[in-house]
């Protein structure tokens, strides 16, 4: 067989493939892509290889939610130099491709935003997915952080806006009750994915939501209303139904780990998936940061504004991950999958990322037996820890 040009080999690594971990097994990587999986004992002794001294490869992580990092919130630096500073301080944690999330804002911010995602991604920034917008369209009564004044129903203006991106993922959180099915429906059709959350929907609302086209949930029991004996809510019909995924705050902090253990038990496996909802002091020095003219501060680890309230977390996806193993009881390559496979599959892009095959993206990542970050491939490009 003739290899491309730079083509390499990882070797000696425990890397995860299909269900589980393999050893002996070369990774073939050249042209941004996993060229091959083929036993180390028969690799092309033509092929330059690199010695992974029996760490850990798993699939790049994947995070549909990220407000901010490195010290830069997305809201107050809706830029593409924004977009890439956020992306480089969440790699140093394994992330190897995310949305960056826009909170609820004015329509400015929100073409500013989609605008900074379009160039980042026209121009190659190593990590930018797509964009989330998590609002404007959401429920008063259940704002958490978010500035309700800025609260509004979608015209058909604002509609085309938030779908505009091209090349990259639309992820849109909306309150089912704020919109009508409709709405829904036309946001799917034009290319976007829609999550429920910061939503007081009833069960009956929310079913009908689905129907119409949701296909995920935001931050599963946040920001929602909860299940209950006669009256089942949002968080209700996000467990029971069988196809829409759930994205879940593993820092305990955000949700209690029984309440985390019952969703894996709810869902059929590979619905629920891991995010950060991560603020600006993710990868920084720096506890606090502006946020709609107030301060918001992260004390012992934990995200609140002036009012007490929970406002995004300082959590990483590494973090995420280990918490997964330790207060979930989830074994590691299942950990690894909702970091990276379950979460490319929610956002369209099972075919392309989240998993180490013949044909997708070499994002990848390398842990040692402590499960501390080594290094990070984005697109076949190394960066060491």
């Amino acid at each position: 067989m003739t290899w491309p040009e730079h083509t390499i080999a990882l070797i000696n690594a425990r890397v995860l493939t299909g269900q589980d971990f393999v050893t002996s097994t070369a990774v073939v990587l050249a042209g941004g892509q996993v060229q091959a999986l083929v036993p180390a004992a028969d690799l092309d002794h033509t092929i330059a290889r690199v010695d992974l001294d029996g760490d850990w490869l798993l699939p790049g992580f994947i995070d549909a939610q990220v407000n901010g990092g490195g010290g830069v919130l997305f809201n107050n630096t809706p830029t593409e130099a924004g977009v890439r500073a956020i992306a480089c301080a969440h790699r140093n944690f394994g992330t190897t491709g995310l949305l960056p999330t826009l909170i609820t804002d004015d329509v400015p911010a929100m073409r500013a935003g989609i605008a900074a995602v379009a160039a980042a991604i026209a121009a190659g920034a190593p990590g930018i997915l797509g964009i989330h917008l998590e609002g404007p369209w959401l429920a008063q009564a259940r704002k958490g952080t978010h500035d309700a004044r800025k609260f509004r129903v979608p015209d058909s203006a604002e509609i085309a806006l938030a779908t505009s991106l091209r090349g990259g993922v639309t992820l849109i959180t909306l309150a089912p009750e704020q919109v009508s099915t409709d709405t829904v429906r036309a946001l799917v059709q034009r290319g976007a994915i829609v999550a429920g959350g910061h939503s007081d929907a009833s069960y009956e609302r929310t079913r009908a939501a689905i129907d119409a086209g949701i296909t995920g949930f935001t931050h599963l029991y946040n920001a929602m209303s909860p299940l209950q004996g006669r009256e089942p809510g949002v968080v209700g019909a996000a467990l029971e139904d069988r196809d829409t995924w759930l994205g879940v705050i593993a820092d305990g902090v955000h949700v209690h780990a029984a309440s985390l253990r019952l969703a894996l038990h709810a869902k059929p496996r590979g619905k629920v998936f891991l995010v950060t909802d991560a603020m600006p002091m993710v990868g920084s020095h720096t506890p606090n940061f502006d946020l709609y003219g107030e301060t918001i501060t992260a004390r012992d680890g934990v995200v609140r504004n002036a009012a007490g309230s929970l406002a995004g977390s300082a959590l990483d996806m590494l973090s995420a991950l280990r918490n997964a193993v330790s207060m979930l009881g989830v074994p590691l390559a299942e950990a690894a999958r909702m970091a990276a496979t379950y979460p490319a599959d929610f956002l369209g892009l099972a075919r392309s990322h989240g998993r180490i095959a013949p044909g997708y993206r070499a994002d990848l990542v390398r842990l040692d037996q402590d499960l501390q970050l080594r290094g990070t491939w984005i697109g076949g490009e190394y960066q060491a820890s």
